[in-house]
Order: C-alpha cells, then sequence, then structure tokens
C-alpha cells in the first residue's frame, strides 16, 4: 500500500518546506523508492497563472501545460518523479470542483459543508497520488499552521490516517527555533506553540524538523522532544545553508532522516544502502570551481528572487558542469532605461534576458540586448528575452525603424513580434496561452544543435506572441539563423547569430527542465561562451 508523509510548517513563513520536502523526496529515491510529490496551497485563486511575480514568485510550467507553485520546480530538481496537474491544488480548485458536484446534483440535496464535502474532496486529490506504481506520496501543505485558510487541509490530513491507517501516514512538521543574540540563546518555545497549535487539530508530529541559525543542543532537542512528544531522534536539525541550497539533503541525511522515515512507515522495500556520492560531488564542484565569472539578468522583477527562480537555478546548475563559481547580477531593465547599459553591464561576461509579461522595461531589455551584440558578450534570451532580441536586430541591423512586438505597440510599422494562431495568421488578441511541451527540429550545425546533440527536442512553453514569419526572409537575409522552430517549420522557437560568439535565444522556458545533476544544455553552452570570453580576455591582457 502507499504510504504518505504530509509536510506542515509552523512559526513563519518561507521556512523551505518545498525544498525540505525534495530533499527527503531525493533520500527516499535514492534508497530505491517510487516517490510522488504534490503540493496544496491554501489561497483562493484556482492557480498562479495570475499571480504578479511580487506576490508569488515565478508560475513553474510542467509538462501538461499546469501553470504551478514554484515548490514543482524543487519536486522536479531534486527527484526523478514526473509531475502532473494531480501533484498541485489550490483552494480555488477545491471549492470550484465542490461547487460543481453541487450544481450537478451530486450531493442529492444535502447541505454542502466545509466537514465532509471539502475535506472529503482534498482527500481524494491525495489518494489520486496514490497507486501500485507509488511506494511513497509527499505531501506539503502550503502556509503556516494557524492560518484560517490551511484549516480545510489540515483537518483533511487529520482524516487521512484514519481512512488508510496511521501506519501508513507521517506528519513531519517543519518550524523555526530562533536564536536571540542578546540572551546568547537560541528559543524553542516558539516550536512548542506550533506543535500545541497542530496537536490542538488533532494532528501529532512524528518528526519534526527545525530550521536555525545555530546548531541545537542536546538538552535543547531533549527539550523540544518531551514537550512536543515526539522522541528526541525524531528532533531534526537543519541549520541555515550560506553556501548551497544543494546541501539540505547531506544535512538530513547527516541527521539520519532517511533511517528515521524508512522505520516509522515500514517500508521495507527499501534500500538499506544510500548512496548520495553524486551529490556529494556536487558539493565538491561547488567548493572548488577552477573559473569565476559574472552573469548580468536584466529583467522586470530583478529585486524579488523568487520571480526567476529558476532562471537562477539553472545558472547554477551550468556553473556546476562548468566547474564555475557564478556572481549573479540582478538588474532592474528600467534601471538600463535611465542609466545605461554601459554603465551597468560594463564587466560582466555573459547577459541573460528572461521572460516575462507587460511592457515596462522593454527598451532597457533592447538596450541590453544591442550591447551584448554589438561587444560580442553571450547573450541568452528567454521567451520575451526573444522577441526582444528580434525587435533589436529587427531595429539595428536591418533597419526597421519602429520595430516592435504588436503586444506592446499595436500602431508599429514593423510588427516583427506579434500574436498568431495555428496557421501563422494574424489574429485579434485574447488567444489562450502556448502552454506545456513542445515538440521542435534544429537546424543540423547549428549552436543549439550542438548545445543539445540531438535534432529533435521538446521544451516547455508559456507565451501568446511568436515571431511574425512574414518577416523571416528578411531577417535570414540580415544574418539571423532560425535554428529552432516547430517539427512543421513553421513557429520559429530558437534564433542565433552565427557571427557572435553566442547569441541565442529561445521562445520556451529551457529552465523549466535544468537539474543540479543534469544541467540544460543550453544554460550550460551559454556559461561555458562566458567562460571562454574571459579566458580570452585574460590572455590578451
Amino acid at each position: 500500500m502507499t504510504k504518505h508523509i504530509f509536510v506542515t510548517g509552523g512559526v513563519v513563513s518561507s521556512l523551505g518546506k518545498g525544498l525540505t520536502s525534495a530533499s527527503i523526496g531525493m533520500l527516499l529515491e535514492q534508497r530505491g523508492l517510487r516517490v510522488r510529490m504534490q503540493k496544496l496551497d491554501p489561497y483562493i485563486n484556482v492557480d498562479p497563472g495570475t499571480m504578479s511575480p511580487y506576490q508569488h514568485g515565478e508560475v513553474y510550467v510542467l509538462d501538461d501545460g499546469s501553470e504551478t507553485d514554484l515548490d514543482l520546480g524543487h519536486y522536479e530538481r531534486f527527484t526523478s518523479g514526473v509531475l502532473t496537474r494531480d501533484c498541485n491544488y489550490t483552494t480555488g480548485q477545491i471549492y470550484q470542483s465542490v461547487i460543481d458536484k453541487e450544481r450537478n446534483g451530486h450531493f442529492l440535496g444535502k447541505t454542502v459543508q466545509v466537514i465532509p464535502h471539502i475535506t472529503n474532496e482534498i482527500k481524494s486529490v491525495i489518494k489520486r497520488m496514490g497507486g501500485d506504481d507509488v511506494d511513497v506520496v509527499i505531501t506539503e501543505i502550503g502556509g503556516t499552521v494557524g492560518d484560517i485558510e490551511s484549516l480545510p487541509f489540515l483537518e483533511a490530513i487529520r482524516q487521512f490516517s484514519i481512512d488508510v491507517g496511521k501506519e501508513n501516514c507521517l506528519y513531519l512538521h517543519l518550524t523555526l527555533v530562533p536564536y536571540l543574540k542578546a540572551a546568547d540563546e537560541l528559543k524553542t518555545k516558539p516550536t512548542q506553540h506550533s506543535v500545541g497549535q497542530l496537536r490542538e487539530i488533532g494532528i501529532q508530529p512524528d518528526i519534526l524538523v527545525c530550521r536555525c541559525e545555530h546548531s541545537i543542543s542536546q538538552e535543547d532537542k531533549e527539550k523540544i522532544a518531551l514537550f512536543c512528544n515526539v522522541s528526541t531522534e525524531a528532533v531534526i536539525e537543519e541549520k541555515d545553508k550560506d553556501f548551497s541550497i544543494y546541501e539540505v539533503p547531506l544535512s538530513l541525511v547527516d541527521n539520519k532522516i532517511d533511517e528515521l522515515i524508512v522505520d516509522k512507515l515500514g517500508l521495507s522495500s527499501a534500500s538499506t544502502e544510500l548512496d548520495i556520492t553524486p551529490w556529494t560531488n556536487l558539493i565538491h564542484r561547488l567548493r572548488n570551481p577552477r573559473h569565476e565569472i559574472s552573469i548580468a539578468v536584466v529583467g522586470k522583477y530583478a529585486e524579488h528572487k523568487d520571480a526567476y527562480k529558476s532562471i537562477y537555478e539553472s545558472i547554477d546548475h551550468a556553473g556546476i558542469a562548468n566547474e564555475t563559481q557564478i556572481r549573479i547580477g540582478r538588474i532592474q531593465s528600467a534601471d538600463i532605461e535611465r542609466e545605461g547599459a554601459e554603465k551597468l553591464l560594463s564587466g560582466y561576461q555573459g547577459i541573460l534576458i528572461p521572460g516575462g509579461f507587460g511592457d515596462r522595461g522593454i527598451e532597457g531589455k533592447v538596450e541590453s540586448i544591442k550591447y551584448a551584440r554589438e561587444r560580442g558578450i553571450p547573450f541568452f534570451g528567454i521567451c520575451l528575452g526573444m522577441q526582444c532580441a528580434v525587435i533589436e536586430y529587427g531595429r539595428h541591423v536591418l533597419g526597421l525603424t519602429g520595430a516592435h512586438s504588436s503586444e506592446f505597440n499595436k500602431d508599429t510599422p514593423h510588427p516583427v513580434i506579434c500574436l498568431l494562431d495555428e496557421q501563422q495568421n494574424i489574429t485579434q488578441m485574447g488567444g489562450t496561452m502556448r502552454l506545456g511541451s513542445q515538440p521542435a527540429k534544429l537546424m543540423a550545425d547549428s549552436k543549439a544543435e550542438a548545445a543539445y546533440g540531438q535534432q529533435s527536442i521538446e521544451e516547455r512553453h508559456r507565451h501568446r506572441y511568436e515571431f511574425n514569419n512574414e518577416y523571416r526572409t528578411q531577417f535570414e537575409d540580415g544574418g539571423m539563423v532560425f535554428s529552432g522552430t516547430r517539427p512543421d517549420g513553421g513557429l520559429v522557437e530558437i534564433i542565433e547569430v552565427p557571427t557572435h560568439p553566442w547569441f541565442l535565444a529561445v521562445q520556451f522556458h529551457p529552465e523549466f527542465k535544468s537539474k543540479p545533476l543534469q544541467a540544460h544544455p543550453l544554460f550550460s553552452g551559454f556559461v561555458g561562451a562566458a567562460v571562454q570570453l574571459k579566458q580570452n580576455k585574460n590572455q590578451s591582457g
């Protein structure tokens, strides 16, 4: 029977439940278990697709086109389990489903209530994750214990152990043990209160993972164990990681959390051996780089780190693959418009323009691309970054004065980027986005093909606008290469400038398929080109 691990959080938000859940998933996979991951979010939005990145961070897109929480990015980067739309549910989706059933007469005239109807719906989406091909389902509950929004989810997982048997469920609570500098000591009371709130709901945690700045003494562990009704070995220390988030699994192994979970859930099929050599080698490469470079990420939401979470992680993965320490400069594209590219981008070995929506900062992105193209600095454009590269090339190389995207200027004389339907005919705004995994074919002997090592690929999309094929011949005659297209040769997926050391942009989002042990080939190629640029300058200088 499928076993279930429920991960909750207390005291404060942003403790790292997603990262901890992903790390546990990875450790259980390394023990030979088949793991699936799930996130239940308490907000009422149906999904994060329409939420501002300032509110929610990036929208993480799955192969099936689901727009999901960024924690699913951690799940995919750390584990090999296939994620689908069943892996992320919100309060909005749960209530929408229940209301639809009520409208269709499913409840036969009964009064629809939070208990049992909402909680039954929540339990049903958890049960959906199990099956003969899954040993362990890890379900993370978003929010913090004590939030009114989380109560139906907590009630549902309380009931769940009654439905499937306590021996098939494990509750892991992530909490904070703060350090008070004035007193020079750790305080366990917030953890006690958080667990107390959980126990009032009817959930007794089996394992406590305690986030802390300083090591927790044995005495404090025993105190937490006593007041929270858990064994001392089930009080797991998780210190802040100043160096890399990829140290988290190793820290959990040091605290024997995998052994604890296997024992408590009676996972007899788990291997007794845990081989995490690839991860220890990864940390070694991170700590002992051969090169050091600087990459500028010029975006609309640069000041909010989670808005481009997968971008930054993918750059780190490429750094690992190239044995390179990378300093990332987060630069507001609007600042480029005010202060100029020369002032803000000088000294960087690579420039990356990520995706986004809205016209704020567009001219700053275009100016940054022009700076990279004219100075031979490796450039990588993603989604809107590709569209800005087309606009820049059209204006400054092909002489298409006023070239723009019809998204931002409906009266542009040269709509080099416009809204297209499946037959590449210009249509009115309002079509649904191109979402999820889509195939593409690559041109032989292109940088894209060299990076991927193959001519057929599949990548994830999230956009409405595309390159306008009416300008395709003009751009090709002007030196731009369309090295990736939809298999029928229609929609443009990748552009390159062959005369440039590395000028490549893509319509899709490669950052969603990069992993720490398997860097995405385009990110790896981009970072490799940046390393080469610095080496060439050092040799010539």
